[in-house]
């Protein structure tokens, strides 16, 4: 099953994991879009800024510390995914409640680690 996946905090910087996560995402078949501070390619993926219309989001897999992640709550929520992945150093109860009482599914873990051991 394709699990269309959002990149929340994607970094046109080769070395940041977010980066690394979505060429590691296209490499695994998954179809994927990136929302970054800037505008920009990771490869063939573009990586657009805001708040961008989307459709039939499978997870959303963020990439951005708690104290930057209010300002897309309402965004993720509305996109209604089947799961939010916290990534290290992103979670966030406040927000993690939130999502559980939409009835989306939580999982803190690492998004490259999963695809890369089948598990996502």
């Amino acid at each position: 099953m394709n699990k269309p996946t959002l990149v929340i905090g994607a970094s046109l910087k080769e070395s940041r994991y977010s980066n690394i996560c979505v060429k590691t995402l296209v490499s695994g078949q998954f179809p994927v879009a990136a929302i970054g501070l800037r505008e920009g390619l990771i490869n063939e993926t573009i990586v657009q800024t805001g708040f961008p219309e989307l459709q039939n989001i499978h997870t959303v897999t963020l990439y951005l510390g708690p104290g930057n992640q209010y300002p897309f709550y309402d965004y993720i929520m509305k996109l209604n995914p089947e799961r939010v992945i916290f990534n290290p150093g992103t979670e966030n109860r406040e927000f993690q409640v939130m999502l559980r009482h939409a009835g989306i599914e939580v999982i803190e873990d690492c998004t490259i680690m999963m695809v890369e051991g089948g598990r996502f």
